[in-house]
């Protein structure tokens, strides 16, 4: 099985918006809809129906071949219960995470990988962006989570950069939760070096993240995103999206956003995700 370093590599390739979750007849659209929230309900409904032999004995999820595969969590799917159940765990990164990998590996079939600083440079279609940021949000996403005992505190590194440049850390998260609830529709709350070297908060649409360029958002070495699609949260908190970003807190793994923060952003480096 090849593993690619998704911060290193995206494809340069394009595909059609409109794509199929790996064992599901339900047809997903990259920018969402009716349909994606169908799909959730689905979900939901197979959860019931198969109770827990559904989240410990199925078979483990995997990509078409292709030099992207899903990363396993580092975490078991009940792991960072209550704040985020199981059953969006399972459905979250089997089934949505799994689609972007595939629709990546589908658009570089044939096709040289570039590295996504050489992706940045140009214009990004459409498909490209969403498969490729999506399998890049969704990895980086996973590592920053924990079980609410492990969450720990930011480093102090990290405590000092957070207090200059927002004044607390309780002011940061709520500066964080106000960006994250006021996202229209879909999309990512992100925490993040800018380029002078100080933190900041932006949000982006869709799959889009603020390493990408002509992104609409302030541009960023992310070290901590939080996903508001509906898929991240619907089948526990339905339209409760502020609740789903107060648990988020709880869950946070503050060692591994220290470690992207030290290592990589004030490199002005993008985090290297496995998958």
């Amino acid at each position: 099985m090849k593993v690619a370093t998704v911060a290193v590599v995206l494809a340069c390739a394009g595909f059609g918006s409109a794509f199929v979750a790996p064992g599901s007849k339900m047809v997903m659209t990259a920018e969402g809809g009716v349909s994606r929230r169908q799909a959730i309900q689905t979900g939901a409904a197979t959860v019931t129906a198969t109770g827990l032999a559904f989240l410990t004995n199925s078979v483990p999820a995997r990509a078409e071949d292709g030099p992207y595969v899903l990363p396993d969590l580092p975490y078991a799917y009940e792991a960072l219960e209550p704040h985020i159940d199981a059953a969006t765990m399972k459905f979250h990164h089997d089934k949505h995470h799994l689609a972007y990998i595939t629709n990546a590996n589908k658009a570089v079939a044939g096709k040289e990988a570039v590295s996504i600083l050489d992706l940045q440079k140009g214009a990004i279609k459409a498909g490209v962006r969403n498969a490729g940021g999506g399998h890049y949000n969704h990895s980086l996403f996973w590592t920053t989570l924990a079980p609410a005992a492990d969450s720990g505190k930011p480093s102090a590194a990290l405590t000092m950069a957070i207090d200059a440049s927002f004044g607390s850390f309780d002011a940061m998260k709520e500066k964080f939760g106000a960006a994250a609830a006021g996202v229209f529709g879909s999309g990512w709350a992100w925490l993040g070096v800018t380029k002078d070297g100080k933190l900041d908060i932006t949000t982006t649409p869709n799959q889009d993240n603020p390493l990408m360029e002509g992104a609409a958002c302030t541009a960023m070495i992310p070290i901590l995103g939080l996903d508001v699609w509906e898929h991240a949260y619907y089948l526990k908190y339905q339209n409760r999206r502020p609740e789903y970003i107060a648990a988020f807190w709880n869950v946070v793994n503050w060692a591994k956003v220290s470690e992207y923060y030290e290592q990589y952003a004030l490199k002005q480096e993008g985090v290297p995700v496995q998958g």
